[in-house]
């Protein structure tokens, strides 16, 4: 099988305030980080070697990950100064993704979705077609949340369609399969997006770039603190996971906790009451008190919108528009 990228490099600012905290990739979901759960994925389809980016909270990452052994695979790492983009951060990966020596295909899969689309059926619709890129997609049934890939009968990409557009689009579900030629045009070391490169490719090379369409591949999205708890939630309770208590977690006497996610090292107060809540790294929840629908973290630094301190945490709701 072939190498995989996982692309943890970026801000997310979507997911402020809980990306001041951790990297993305380094939330967890039902218990496990989200990076450990795409190796894991990759490990299941016969990847061995991967390569992971990074910038932003990087060591929230390695901490999780390490050199990847105990997943049975080999991970090494691509570090960016400053973060160099969807089509950079692949560039710069290329020599630790070469096989021996030699320039292979290999995955590039969003370090901030999970999807269970069939990587083999991928590599293999990629190879068959001598595509540079191929984009694995399913249907656009919420265009006004997500933007759209446009695609041809054939299966060959003609654009970008923009969030809110009424044209039919399909959903790009963050695995691809590429070959190193589709990033030669990408300067070393300069931000660059593939936004820019594809269309590029499209122009000089018509069907360079495909989609793998499919309508059996499940998405679970974690742009927001909102579509993270929901997603955790979704996925603890297909895997029958209990809500557990995380490593270094105390809850004291009469604390109540419902529909909420508690990360490491935090201790709810007693009779405090958590709902619908996301309680990040170190907190300590004051005694006594009541939560509903907000992000709690040790205040540092600057606040996200819509936060505000109170005793030493900054507290904000779980969406902001």
């Amino acid at each position: 099988m072939v190498p995989a990228l996982v692309l943890t490099a970026g801000l997310a600012t979507r997911l402020r305030p809980l990306s001041f905290v951790r990297a993305k990739a380094a939330l967890p979901v039902a218990g496990i980080p989200i990076v450990r759960r795409i190796l894991m994925s990759l490990a299941s389809a016969g990847i061995s070697k991967a390569v992971l980016n990074l910038h932003h909270l990087s060591h929230t990452l390695t901490t999780h990950v390490g050199d990847g052994s105990d997943l049975g695979m080999c991970v090494r790492y691509s570090w960016e100064t400053p973060v160099l983009g969807s089509a950079g951060g692949p560039r710069r990966a290329l020599p630790l993704l070469a096989e021996e020596g030699r320039d292979s295909t290999f995955l590039i899969v969003n370090g901030d979705t999970l999807t269970n689309v069939d990587l083999g059926a991928v590599v293999e619709d990629h190879r068959r077609s001598g595509a540079l890129v191929t984009m694995a997609v399913v249907p656009n049934t919420e265009p006004g949340k997500y933007g759209g890939i446009d695609v041809d009968d054939d299966g060959v990409f003609r654009g970008f369609v923009a969030r809110g557009s009424t044209q039919s689009s399909w959903h790009f579900i963050g695995v691809q399969a590429a070959e190193p030629a589709a990033f030669a045009s990408v300067p070393a070391d300069v931000p660059h997006e593939v936004r820019t490169l594809y269309p590029a490719l499209t122009a000089a090379r018509p069907g360079s770039v495909r989609a793998y369409r499919t309508n059996g591949a499940e998405f679970f999205d974690i742009g927001t603190p909102s579509d993270y708890l929901r997603t955790s939630h979704l996925i603890a309770a297909r895997e029958g996971v209990g809500p557990g208590v995380p490593e270094g977690t105390w809850i004291e006497n009469g604390a109540r906790i419902e529909h909420s996610i508690l990360w490491n090292d935090v201790v709810v107060g007693a009779g405090s009451m958590l709902r619908e809540c996301v309680v990040t790294d170190g907190v300590r929840v004051p005694a006594d008190t009541s939560w509903h629908g907000v992000t709690m973290r040790v205040a540092s630094g600057e606040l996200g919108p819509g936060e505000r301190q109170i005793e030493g945490l900054a507290i904000g709701p779980l969406d902001v528009e």
